[in-house]
């Protein structure tokens, strides 16, 4: 299979895999030890309150290298509103062992569950870096047909973010991983035409990363540029943000052309991807 495949895990996911039939488990667990040399491991998914020291004992035997729990909140009012049949407690319990054992720990969240609010969600962020998890993923909520959250939303009891309210607040919580040095592996849902024509609330974006990435490094000029008098300016950025700082559909661009900016963009490949520098240009000889 080649060298990427020391890079790639067997994954175990789209349910709660300890939560299973254990000789099901152990069933799946057999089938893959044999490309357990060949992959860099096993990954998988499960919940918090279905994990203790002899599933942990189990998995580690067969090669099970990083395990996620679906958190999605740490506000019991929101897990106990929301059905999730674990508490916030649940989650720091199981992941403090599956750390003494020696997996990679992933946290998954959730923002805007049914009684969240920005603040809870924020909460979960930082609660997440107190457990301090290998890696994160962030899934907005989004609302499915035919489901107990779409009849909150259509009697009114429910009302979801809006897109752009996901945005700022999801913005803000990348940063806050970043910071604290864990990696965010996965924000928003993958496109599906399904999820587009069974989805209610119009909160839903396939690129919805991208529009948070930008808005971080559209808010990071901002700052910058309003401690400049001149309105013409040099932007350096890392090549690798440069799509991200101009925008979908340069929507950055035209925001700061409208404001009356006029922009020489420059490459520094040294800058991290969400840092840019501003300075006057009628400065630079």
């Amino acid at each position: 299979m080649g060298e990427r495949s020391r890079e790639t895990e067997i994954a175990f996911f789209g349910g709660s895999f300890t939560a299973i039939d254990r000789g099901y488990m152990i069933s799946l667990l057999e089938a893959a030890r044999p490309f357990v040399g060949v992959f860099y491991g096993i990954r998988i998914s499960t919940r918090p309150d279905c994990i203790d020291d002899d599933i942990l004992d189990i998995l580690g035997a067969y090669g099970v290298t990083s395990i996620e729990l679906g958190a999605q909140s740490m506000d019991n009012s929101v897990l106990e509103l929301n059905k999730r049949g674990h508490t916030a407690e649940d989650v720091a319990n199981a992941s403090e062992k599956i750390k003494e054992k020696g997996f990679s720990l992933g946290l998954q969240m959730m923002t805007g569950l049914y009684g969240s609010t920005p603040e809870k969600d924020i909460y979960t962020a930082e609660r997440f870096i107190d457990i301090l998890p290998d890696t994160v993923r962030v899934y907005p909520t989004v609302i499915m047909k035919n489901t107990d959250l779409a009849d909150a939303y259509l009697s009114g009891r429910f009302v979801p973010y809006t897109l752009d309210g996901s945005v700022e607040l999801c913005s803000r919580i990348i940063l806050m991983f970043a910071k604290a040095g864990i990696k965010l592996i996965r924000l928003g849902l993958h496109y599906s035409d399904s999820l587009v024509e069974n989805s209610l609330g119009g909160n839903y974006h396939p690129a919805f990363k991208e529009l948070c990435e930008s808005k971080i490094l559209y808010d990071a000029f901002i700052e910058k540029a309003s401690k400049l008098k001149s309105k013409k300016l040099t932007v350096t950025v890392n090549q690798k943000s440069l799509s991200k700082f101009v925008g979908q559909k340069k929507s950055n661009l035209l925001k700061l052309r409208e404001q009356g900016y006029d922009l020489d963009i420059r490459f520094d490949n040294t800058l991290e991807k969400y840092d840019l520098g501003v300075c006057d240009a009628t400065e630079i000889s």
